[in-house]
């Protein structure tokens, strides 16, 4: 989180924005106003308890996706989110979800829907994290674990359910007894990126079978045609709430570029690692067998590298990436997209 609020940033007006206005005639765009009047989460709404939840996280004062969004959300109004990953996104649907899960608790309240494993492990730990001192229960439902034992952890009901689409639809056809008739939140985070990865069909399943009077809040870096046709199938008269550009990125986040020959980019990498050793670091490659490769070609340079990509085991992946952070003091971890 950050430590300062800073002035919120108006949408551009592009192409992706396109009509967007009409079909969300509450639209709410952030103003620096707002932030200035903000500074904690009491101020937002939010409850003693998560306040005191989000001070042991080190969360010193919301961010403005959060000044945008908690206090709708805590109105009982649908929420559209245009904000940028490791913008407090998380925070600003947890808070909202779990203030409801305690004024009414009940189980398998909330279905939170991610394009990716990764995501939806991380989005368990910050609300597990949040409600450490309520005692919510979070299932994660992914692929590449067993589906039994994601059945056994289904039928314990817990409160929070976050999945990739996908492995959803397997769990409501083939799990016997699990339903989310009763849901009454449903959240899409990275709602874009569902999209481009052909989850339409599962979406469009799930929307059939969950209940219609519920609350749902859909966030996305950006709002395509896409996005906005799954607007208007999954929310009612939703508020709009915008605190990024089409292109913007992470406040306080240093970005570098070097162009150079494609047959150079090794020598660069080791290059960089070297200059910056002692550090840790991720490296991103465009294929599993290209970041196999580059593993293997650092590990021959005397520099511990770990692969981290699709074709691994989750589990074997998971191990990989705890053992390379702790106990190697100069770690390269090497991932596909």
């Amino acid at each position: 989180m950050a430590d300062d609020v800073v002035e919120s940033v108006k949408p551009n007006t592009d192409e992706t924005l396109e009509g967007l206005s009409s079909d969300c005639d509450n639209s709410h765009l952030s103003s620096g106003e707002n932030e200035e009047a903000v500074k904690t989460f009491k101020d937002l709404g939010v409850t003693e308890v998560l306040c005191e939840a989000c001070d042991q996280l080190g969360w010193k004062s919301p961010t403005k996706i959060q000044i945008e969004a908690v206090p709708v959300a805590l109105q009982g109004r649908d929420v559209i989110g245009l904000a940028e990953t490791g913008s407090g996104k998380t925070g600003a649907f947890a808070l909202p979800i779990l203030q409801s899960l305690l004024a009414s608790p009940q189980r398998l309240h909330t279905l939170i829907l991610t394009p990716t494993r990764e995501l939806a492990f991380q989005i368990s730990e910050q609300f597990e994290a949040l409600g450490s001192s309520i005692g919510i229960k979070c299932a994660v439902i992914v692929g590449g674990i067993d589906m039994m034992s994601q059945s056994l952890v289904l039928a314990k009901k817990p409160h929070i359910v976050i999945a990739t689409p996908g492995r959803l639809i397997d769990h409501m056809e083939n799990t016997k007894g699990f339903s989310l008739r009763a849901l009454k939140f449903l959240v899409m985070d990275e709602a874009d990126r569902i999209l481009n990865m052909d989850f339409e069909t599962e979406v469009d399943k799930i929307l059939k079978v969950i209940p219609r009077e519920r609350r749902t809040f859909l966030f996305s870096a950006t709002m395509t045609k896409k996005v906005q046709k799954l607007q208007r199938a999954a929310l009612k008269d939703p508020v709009m709430c915008a605190v990024s550009t089409k292109y913007s990125t992470v406040d306080k986040l240093q970005q570098y570029y070097v162009f150079i020959p494609s047959k150079y980019k090794d020598c660069y990498l080791v290059s960089i690692l070297n200059e910056l050793a002692g550090n840790s670091f991720i490296i991103f490659c465009s294929t599993c067998n290209n970041a196999q490769r580059v593993a293997l070609l650092l590990r021959n340079l005397g520099i511990t590298a770990i692969p981290l990509h699709g074709q691994m085991i989750l589990s074997s992946a998971k191990q990989s990436f705890i053992h390379s952070f702790i106990h190697y003091e100069r770690n390269s971890l090497i991932a596909a997209c």
